[in-house]
């Protein structure tokens, strides 16, 4: 689950060097962190939040083979 969302992230933003993921797993639930170079904020937003949620689409998909619930935030 990682390693697509850096895969992803850092095909979208201009330092992808900057992008740095963080995982934490409970028990019914997967929180990732994506955090960003600040001039990279909105590639990742897109418009009106559109790559964000298709995102996190891709990153619910992904895991529904897990049974698990996943939150994308991006920091």
């Amino acid at each position: 689950m990682k390693r697509l969302v850096e895969v992803l992230a850092k095909s979208l933003v201009d330092n992808p060097d900057e992008v740095v993921v963080t995982v934490a797993e409970g028990e019914k639930a997967i929180l990732i962190e994506l955090k960003v170079a600040p001039q990279d904020v909105g590639k990742i937003i897109g418009k009106q939040g559109r790559i964000a949620k298709a995102l996190r689409t891709l990153v619910k998909a992904a895991a529904s083979k897990e049974k698990k619930k996943v939150i994308l935030e991006i920091v």
